[in-house]
């Protein structure tokens, strides 16, 4: 609009009329606009507002519901329970996938059957600490993957260097 204003103020005669009515709807048509930008934002306030005073409303509500002790959260006992069978169905399906990875005929110095080995010994004498070792093992599977799937390289041994020399002076 003030480019238009601009060009309309460097012309005369007819074209200043032509210039000037585009200027003058261009401006109503803003302030049109403008008007309604108003009213739009104060019905979004409102509502907002309304929105605000409604949530306000039901937790004044749902507090003196439960000022009588009883909290409106699941009963913790239940949630541990699922927790605890959770659980117990996660570690037998890892039990299962270690299994399905030892080849039939592995022998007994091979590494996949010494694991599900020493999986299956866990398993029986302590199952507890099978469920914990297992969330141990996932947490650090997770961890690989967040740095990008692959192990941090070792550091090589120092070599042997070869073996010295008797210093000892021999008898004449």
């Amino acid at each position: 609009m003030e480019a238009l204003d601009r060009r309309a103020a460097s012309h005369s005669g007819e074209a200043r009329r032509i210039l000037d009515v585009k200027l003058s709807r261009s401006i109503e048509k803003y302030a049109g606009d403008l008007e309604n930008a108003e009213l739009v934002t104060s019905d979004v306030d409102k509502s907002a507002s309304n929105s605000l005073a409604g949530l306000v409303e039901y937790v004044s509500r749902s507090a003196a519901a439960n000022a009588d002790g009883r909290s409106s959260y699941p009963d913790m006992e239940m949630l541990e329970y699922f927790r605890k069978t959770w659980t117990q169905l996660s570690t037998e399906r890892q039990f299962r996938q270690s299994l399905a990875q030892v080849p039939g005929n592995a022998g007994p110095l091979n590494s996949s059957s010494l694991v599900h080995r020493s999986l299956s010994l866990m398993r029986e004498l302590s199952p507890g600490y099978l469920q914990q070792f297992m969330s141990y093992i996932d947490a650090l599977s997770w961890m690989e993957q967040m740095n990008g799937g692959s192990a941090v390289p070792e550091k090589e041994a120092p070599r042997a260097g070869s073996p010295r020399k008797n210093t000892r002076s021999k008898p004449r």
